[in-house]
């Protein structure tokens, strides 16, 4: 849950005269962290796994369950027993957002041994086994996403009741004292409502049944049942991006999108682009060849890689700097000049492709990836120099076409839609309204971390995992039901999302008669297009670091000034004063470029004595007010500080943070290892996983949907490996790495280097390959850089003979490090569980959910969760956990060994003394034993007792 800290924290109002200070020595400390660690590097593989329980209290009698508000004390009682009953301690217990919650690790990390994969799922019985051993006789804690019935139940909600509502969430649905009382939590939820100036606005598509009320006056709903607007495309959830649709409709209403047209994805429901966009060159002045680039406006960079009249630059323009627009690569172009005479950029088409005839240089285009629509690749791409330019957005599902030149009316920078929708309109639908950060934090989740050998390799599979985390969402979706609903959704990301969104009317680019907040980052004016709960905006590898550019010739070199991702497509707001400070510091644009974005936010709780008095050289505590508070679905995690000989030694990390918790430790163990051995795949074979940020956004999106893993299509990179021949335009085929295997030619190719080659790249370029060092660059053709939509079984287990599936090459990994027979045959049931799940043949515990709730015969298929209803299901959620019920719709023929308090501890060889009564009152239960059959006395007579 983040940063717990003993202490008293300050009211809002007295925070505010803190945060600028805060955030400037939270830079200073992390400056300072890197310059302490930057070099540290041979770390070994160490990791671990968060779980987080709920823990709710069941009415037999009237069948009905209720939270439990025991968290603290059972986890207290839990930590105890950990000091008492073992050897050493094996499992921390710590406290979470909810007072019915608590958190469950390893004390120690595993190992990067393959043995340790095989613990997974042990330790995880284990803590559930000792949650089992302080519950009372009708407490249960199944491992669910979220309690179904939260914010539905009133006071009745809990036991003990709890009144609805207090100063802290002021909320209509669920009470103050559900919060944990660490003053942390409630405090955090307090200054989040009090800087947005309003409650948070949660509001998530309600699952239309037949019956279901607030459909009641929507018109039939057209093409397929499952499908939206009229198709079979996945509807999405724009999560985070509502403001519009709730002022013109209210808080019972929602807009959703589909996953039909990929520039769908591009826009919200107010049409707002937070995408980059393509500029064209086009200096019109006599001997004018094109631009300098600007360091920051102004300032001009004596860089001969200019962009040329003809160029395509990726960037936007600048909200608080008109005139200018902040290229993907870090720099900055005016769009005219000085006296506004002479026009220098012209936005154009998002296909338009340059003109200039030169080689392509760094950062003036990006490649034009494949889009995975025929039509579009087939469509013929022009520069468009002199026509007015047109691109296709939609407005309420469906086309228009906006002309994007300086006269095309907006507001906020955004094209205003023609005509208002209707309550019949395909994109509308009923929303199930919720209004406190409770019902976001109070979810469970399956979080795991992983220590990396250096920072190099920790930024690296941070923007790796970045790309698996909507992926991985979708398989575990286990969040259909919400306040009492069912949702149409399946996932909990965008209600977290939503719960803790902290942002101003103005950030969230509403009208803010408030702004400006003096005291606020930025005055509260900066446009920030996410919750602080969301998915990345930046890959944060830089790529750079290559000694001599001899051994890559086709990456420029002298480009250390710049941002060198060319996959990062989407706007990156951030604070160029601090950037302008790393930078000055020593760390890369990359880097540099993602801390700053982190401190757009504010601290969000401020305590008393811990404030100045923090030292900046010693401690991170600033820092980790800050990071610890952008939740996002990877976390990047510098070594903390050592202030004790005794301090563990803990490495540059990267933590995992989009699965959903299982209903089994099996499932949540499969997909660990899962998790694990990708990126152990990814480094020792090499792989890439990057495509465009904004693609990975749409992916998250469309991993909220009905049954996303089963039915939905994610946009995936088409060649983790590089093309070995071929050249675009000439007729020669390109030829994936893997297709020589698909195709029975697994010999070597001419183009692979030698082991001792490998090994003397590897000590050149500081342990990294020049694959992984070229990756952020998108070198090569676009063929090499596309990406296209797969399904999940594809994702998992290939497609065509130029992708080879995730798990194969899992299973191609364990062989290449000869894993032992008896872990390869847990890993291989891990393994065909989620190629299962993929497939369909398995479901995820959402449909799993959905369907025990849609087949209940108390349901009157009106989308209403009754307490009957949930409490059957938490009763069979609690049973598959602990073994007691099987499910092949989930697990197939997997079946778990049942769990009971019984052996949650173990037993120690004691020699303190027993008194006799004590020892003759044990032994008689055994004199009745066969053995003991005769007289106790006759038989020490004799030698045999027949």
């Amino acid at each position: 849950m983040g940063l717990l800290k003993v202490g008293v924290p300050k009211t809002w109002e007295d925070s505010k005269q803190n945060l600028k200070y805060i955030r400037q020595a939270g830079v200073r400390q992390l400056i300072s962290t890197y310059n302490r660690v930057k070099d540290l590097r041979g770390d070994e593989l160490l990791w671990g796994d968060e779980i987080e329980y709920g823990i709710f209290r069941a009415d037999h009698a009237n069948k009905k369950v209720r939270l439990s508000l025991r968290g603290s004390e059972i986890m207290t009682e839990l930590n105890r027993q950990e000091s008492m009953y073992t050897s050493e301690n094996e499992v921390a217990f710590v406290p979470e957002y909810g007072a019915w919650m608590c958190e469950a690790t390893p004390a120690r990390p595993y190992t990067g041994y393959t043995a340790d994969l095989l613990r997974v799922e042990r330790s995880m019985r284990m803590r559930r086994r000792r949650m089992l051993t302080v519950l009372d006789d009708d407490e249960m804690a199944p491992t669910v996403s979220t309690f179904p019935m939260l914010g539905a139940q009133g006071d009745d909600g809990s036991v003990p009741p709890t009144k609805v509502g207090g100063p802290k969430t002021m909320s209509d649905y669920i009470s103050d004292d559900i919060i944990n009382p660490h003053p942390r939590f409630g405090t955090l939820t307090a200054n989040i409502r009090q800087r947005r100036g309003s409650k948070v606005n949660i509001r998530v598509p309600l699952f239309r049944d037949i019956n279901t009320p607030e459909y009641a006056d929507f018109a039939p709903k057209p093409g397929v049942a499952d499908g939206c607007c009229g198709s079979d495309s996945q509807q999405l959830w724009r999560y985070g991006k509502g403001d519009y649709c709730a002022e013109m409709y209210g808080n019972n209403f929602v807009m959703v999108g589909c996953s039909k047209s990929s520039l769908d994805e591009e826009f919200d429901d107010h049409n707002q682009v937070n995408e980059l966009q393509k500029w064209l060159v086009d200096v019109q002045c006599p001997g004018c060849d094109g631009l300098f680039y600007r360091r920051v406006p102004g300032e001009i960079v004596a860089d001969a890689d200019w962009p040329r009249n003809g160029d395509i630059v990726v960037g936007y323009e600048l909200d608080r700097q008109p005139g200018y627009i902040r290229l993907q690569n870090g720099y900055y172009l005016p769009i005219y000049s000085d006296d506004g005479k002479i026009p220098f950029l012209k936005k154009v088409s998002a296909r338009a492709a340059t003109s200039n005839t030169e080689s392509k240089r760094m950062g003036s285009n990006t490649p034009l990836f494949r889009s995975g629509d025929p039509a579009e690749n087939k469509e013929a791409l022009s520069t468009l120099l002199d026509e007015e330019v047109e691109v296709e957005t939609h407005v309420n599902g469906a086309p228009k076409a906006v002309a994007e030149n300086p006269e095309t009316p907006a507001v906020n920078g955004a094209v205003q839609p023609s005509a208002e929708p209707t309550t019949a309109s395909d994109n509308l639908r009923a929303a199930i309204h919720m209004d406190a950060m409770a019902f976001g934090m109070g979810c469970c989740c399956l979080q795991v971390t992983f220590q990396a050998t250096d920072m190099d390799e920790s930024r690296f599979m941070y923007d790796q995992l970045a790309v698996m985390a909507p992926i991985l969402l979708a398989l575990t979706a286990a969040t259909p039901i919400l306040r009492g609903r069912l949702a149409d959704t399946d996932a909990r990301w965008g209600i977290i999302s939503e719960s803790v969104d902290c942002r101003t009317p103005a950030e969230r680019g509403r009208n803010d008669p408030n702004a400006p907040y003096p005291e606020l980052n930025a005055e509260g004016r900066r446009r920030i297009y996410k919750s602080r709960y969301d998915s990345i905006s930046t890959y944060i590898y830089q790529g750079a670091g290559v000694p001599d550019a001899s051994i890559m010739s086709s990456v420029p070199s002298k480009l250390s000034d710049r941002l060198l991702n060319r996959y990062n497509d989407i706007i990156v707001p951030f604070d160029e004063d601090v950037f302008k400070q790393c930078r000055e510091a020593g760390i890369d644009p990359a880097l540099s470029q993602h801390i700053a974005h982190l401190f757009i936010r504010d601290p969000l709780v401020v305590f008393n004595g811990a404030v100045e008095e923090v030292n900046d050289e010693k401690q991170t505590e600033h820092f980790e007010s800050i990071q610890s508070t952008n939740w996002q679905t990877v976390r990047w995690k510098p070594p903390p500080p050592r202030n004790d000989p005794n301090d563990p030694h803990i490495g540059w990390r990267t933590e995992f943070r989009s699965m959903e918790i299982q209903l089994t430790d099996f499932e949540n163990a499969a997909f660990t290892v899962f998790i694990v051995l990708l990126t152990r795949v990814i480094l020792a074979f090499d792989l890439n996983l990057y495509i465009p940020m904004s693609r990975v956004d749409a992916n998250m999106q469309r991993a909220h949907s009905r049954n996303a893993a089963h039915r939905g299509k994610f946009f995936f990179r088409r060649h983790m490996a590089p093309l070995e021949v071929g050249d675009i335009g000439y007729g020669v085929k390109y030829v994936s790495m893997f297709a020589r295997g698909a195709n029975g030619n697994g010999g070597a190719s001419s183009t692979n280097s030698s082991s001792s080659n490998l090994q003397q790249l590897d000590q050149d370029t500081g342990g990294a390959s020049i694959h992984r060092l070229t990756a952020p660059y998108a070198t090569g053709s676009e063929e090499e850089n596309s990406f296209e939509e797969m399904t999940m079984a594809e994702i998992m287990s290939g497609k065509g003979d130029y992708f080879p599936g995730l798990i194969p090459l899992i299973f191609a990994y364990l062989d290449y490090i000869h894993c032992d027979k008896t872990t390869l045959s847990r890993l291989s049931t891990y393994l065909e569980f989620i190629e299962k799940r993929a497939s369909g043949e398995l479901v995820t515990p959402a449909t799993w959910m959905r369907n025990f709730v849609l087949s209940h015969p108390k349901y009157n298929r009106d989308s209403v969760i009754s307490d009957e209803i949930a409490y059957d299901l938490m009763i069979a959620c609690k049973e598959i956990g602990e073994g007691k019920r099987h499910v092949p719709e989930i697990l197939g023929d997997v079946v778990i060994e049942p769990i009971t308090p019984e052996g949650a501890y173990d037993v120690k060889l004691g020699s303190r003394r027993a008194h006799n009564e004590q020892v003759l009152d044990l032994l008689r239960r055994y004199t009745n034993r066969k053995a003991f059959g005769c007289n106790l006395t006759e038989s020490l007579a004799s030698s045999t007792c027949e």
